[in-house]
């Protein structure tokens, strides 16, 4: 056309390597942008994980030292209500050589009264079975007699009170159980 050959391919060549480029550097921009991200957000998790993990450790601690703590002092209140019990009993010791015999026994009745309060205040349950059929989970039998007066089965005597705890089992009644009595032989 003008004399000079033409050459359209080369010019659009150069145009597309200059587009490559760009969008190659474009590229690499934003893969730097997204690790850059990336990496803000992993020490973003990083930072929460430390924190989570110092928190779940003190939390331990807490509860381990809440645990020792309720252990150790558990048994406070109910020392404090034996304490006025221990107090009548020092009293009555001490009164001993010149009361006469019933106040003695007045003061004795007064502090089991004292100490059967204490007791039941913190849920222990006395267990006096006597005359009741014998339960093996309430009751250990001593022994076996036979009875005229008391129904086979039942409990003739108690021997010891057992005690409940909120219902458990701290001590069972140690009991005399009545069995029926045996016939004599008949004389033939």
């Amino acid at each position: 056309m003008n004399g000079q050959p033409d050459r359209p391919d080369i010019e659009a060549e150069d145009s597309d390597d200059k587009d490559t480029k760009t969008e190659s550097a474009d590229e690499e921009t934003n893969v730097e942008a997204v690790i850059a991200a990336l990496q803000q957000k992993a020490e973003e998790n990083w930072d929460r994980y430390l924190r989570a993990a110092a928190e779940a450790e003190n939390v331990r601690k807490r509860a381990t030292r809440d645990v020792e703590h309720a252990r150790r002092f558990a048994l406070e209140n109910f020392s404090k209500e034996l304490l006025g019990v221990k107090d009548s009993l020092e009293m009555g010791l001490a009164a001993a050589d010149s009361a006469d015999a019933e106040s003695l026994l007045a003061g004795s009745e007064a502090t089991l009264k004292l100490l059967s309060t204490a007791l039941e205040r913190f849920g222990v349950e006395e267990v006096d079975p006597e005359g009741e059929p014998f339960n093996p989970e309430l009751h250990e039998a001593m022994t076996v007699q036979p009875s005229d007066d008391v129904e086979p089965g039942s409990v003739m005597t108690v021997i010891q009170k057992g005690y409940l705890l909120n219902g458990r089992l701290l001590r069972p009644a140690r009991v005399i159980v009545a069995a029926e009595r045996a016939e004599a032989p008949a004389d033939e």
